[in-house]
């Protein structure tokens, strides 16, 4: 575990959608993400730091594994994020060992080349979506492994699972799947706190103001909605064997400088 002196000078993030930003700006104006303000963070510590962004959303854990391990052990990052396991949860067919197992093998290499790792652990989705619930045993597993794994490889892990505030509903985008600009906000908090970064505390811990009652015709509308217009969608393309990450590539593949007043550039800023 890094130390509250420890600066870092390249930063690798590996991941999905999540770490590619989804849910924090929009592919129009630029997706930020927690990775990015995380970037931001480190480089107010450390002007010279450099940061690659390698994250695709719509990877399993797998594909993370397969397809961004090597481009990130080559760009020899002293610091890396691995957060991934998510669209795996979502299929009919999950295994927790061989996601974790991919997670493993992720956090084994890159620690193994002297980089600090950092994840974070899935929080309860029932609380984001009722209809979630059939997937808390997976969560609850996988969150184990994960733990388990980070453990023999001195990984840090931002427990988001075991605070409250992770499943109000305004940490979260409205196809509750991506967090919101709040949600990646308290997520790039959390690994800061995990690194133990100078002027990181719990406060991405502490729970939001309280929000007005939704009425049940308000919260069904609301619901209807998002059947419609997300989970839908989104199983149409499970069935089509398509993904929303099809044709795409990382937003950052190179280690870039960072601005530390929130101008990370873009996907369209780097190529």
């Amino acid at each position: 575990m890094p130390g509250d002196d420890t600066l870092y000078r390249r930063y690798v993030a590996l991941g999905d959608s999540q770490t590619e930003g989804v849910g924090d700006g929009d592919d129009a104006s630029g997706l930020r993400g927690f990775a990015d303000r995380l970037a931001e963070e480190l480089a107010r510590h450390e002007p010279s730091l450099q940061y690659a962004n390698l994250a695709v959303r719509g990877r399993l854990a797998a594909q993370v594994h397969a397809e961004q391990l090597a481009p990130a052990l080559a760009l020899r990052p002293d610091l890396a994020t691995v957060v991934a396991g998510v669209n795996d949860l979502l299929r009919p067919r999950f295994d927790a060992d061989e996601v974790a197992g991919h997670l493993e093998a992720m956090f084994a290499a890159l620690t193994a080349q002297g980089a600090h790792v950092a994840t974070i652990t899935v929080p309860d989705l029932a609380r984001i979506s009722p209809l979630a619930r059939p997937l808390v045993p997976r969560v609850t597993a996988l969150n184990q492994r994960i733990r388990q794994a980070a453990r023999r490889h001195g990984v840090a892990v931002a427990e988001t699972a075991l605070h409250p505030v992770a499943g109000d509903i305004r940490m979260w985008s409205s196809d509750r799947l991506h967090a919101s600009s709040l949600g990646h906000q308290r997520i790039a908090a959390a690994l800061a706190h995990a690194l133990r970064l100078p002027g990181s505390d719990d406060t991405w811990t502490h729970p939001l103001p309280p929000a007005p009652l939704a009425t049940g015709w308000r919260t069904a509308t609301t619901e209807l909605r998002w059947l419609a217009g997300f989970l839908g969608p989104w199983l149409v393309r499970r069935l089509q064997g398509r993904s929303s990450g099809d044709g795409r590539t990382a937003k950052r593949p190179h280690l870039l400088p960072v601005q530390p007043d929130g101008s990370t550039p873009s996907r369209a800023d780097t190529h």
